[in-house]
């Protein structure tokens, strides 16, 4: 009979999905038995006489070689970590980056982590920068007060939501009330100041935000849809729910109390025209830049174009700012 001399033996090996240091594990091969017709292995051969290896070897059944045991090394992939936590950090996947405990979320909140660096390839750990150091003494008291909010497994996630959202809700109102105050103290009416300092600091997240949904759209989609349907939409969030909700909510409560409720446009109206004529020229220029000759594309590409649709949009802001606020003081007339 022939000897086999090679055979596929399958290990299963347990995905606890975290990820895990180098790992090793050794494979046993044990004495062949001699089994009868119709015996399985685990059955008892108590009552049968033991075999000799010569006599097993002149029956021609298996016998071990000279290597039985085989040493099986998992190396971890620092490249494949990296990726993957890059991967992570760019769609924000909340299931998969999620808090367990509050112990996590305020160890996290107080360490001082080095920063994103896509250029980095090896799996060595970088230290943090100084800017790193003088970003997270800025931003400390805010990182400790959001990590009150419950860890994203109570409750599958739902205890985390809502406390996140009446947390943003309530320092939408205080940052409300301190830009109006700020504008009393420095004589701005409430126009001017929610154009440029409330409605500044509402969008200063966007410009963050930009670079990784780009990033992440460019893996799934050739196109800008991700990045620029991130502004748009929260826009409508801010008009459809911010305002609407709001108003729609005192109306139904002064309409119980059997009166009407009036909300004075000011310069609404041409705040809003001034607005969208602003919001067609950034789509012009969108378009314009799809052409292979300027840019071949809505975001990115040479250097010229892009730094002429940064000064294009950043001159539409100032004079959105300074028309807006020249007809609030009735330098210039409104409709």
């Amino acid at each position: 009979m022939c000897s086999v001399l090679v055979r596929l033996l399958d290990v299963k090996i347990i995905d606890d999905e975290e990820y895990e240091k180098n790992k090793t594990f050794i494979i046993v091969l044990e004495e062949p038995i001699l089994l009868e017709v119709g015996q399985k292995h685990g059955d008892s051969n108590e009552n049968k006489p033991m075999v000799e290896l010569e006599d097993v070897a002149k029956m021609g059944c298996p016998s071990l070689g000279e290597h039985t045991r085989l040493e099986v090394v998992i190396e971890e992939s620092y490249e494949f970590k990296n990726t993957v936590d890059k991967l992570i950090k760019k769609t924000n996947l909340a299931l998969v980056v999620g808090s367990s405990s509050w112990r996590e979320q305020f160890v996290s909140a107080v360490t001082v982590s080095a920063g994103d660096d896509d250029d980095e390839e090896s799996g060595e750990e970088r230290l943090p920068s100084c800017f790193d150091y003088i970003m997270h003494f800025l931003t400390v008291f805010w990182k400790v007060l959001f990590a009150f909010v419950p860890p994203t497994e109570y409750w599958n996630g739902w205890a985390c939501f809502f406390v996140s959202i009446s947390l943003i809700g309530v320092l939408t109102a205080v940052t409300g009330d301190l830009a109006s105050h700020f504008g009393c103290t420095v004589g701005l009416k409430d126009s001017v100041t929610a154009v440029v300092f409330v409605a500044l600091g509402t969008s200063v997240p966007v410009p963050y935000e930009a670079p990784g949904i780009t990033e992440m759209d460019d893996r799934v989609d050739q196109y800008a849809d991700a990045s620029i349907g991130n502004v748009t939409g929260s826009n409508a969030v801010n008009v459809f729910l911010g305002i609407g909700v709001a108003w729609t909510i005192a109306s139904v409560y002064w309409s119980s109390k059997g009166k009407r409720f009036l909300v004075d446009p000011g310069s609404l109206a041409f705040s809003v025209t001034l607005y969208t004529v602003m919001a067609v020229m950034c789509v012009a220029a969108l378009l314009y830049r799809r052409r292979p000759h300027v840019s071949n594309g809505e975001l990115g590409g040479p250097r010229t174009p892009k730094l002429l649709t940064l000064m294009l949009f950043l001159s539409m802001w100032f004079i959105y700012i300074l028309l807006s606020s020249l007809e609030a003081y009735c330098h210039i007339p409104g409709f």
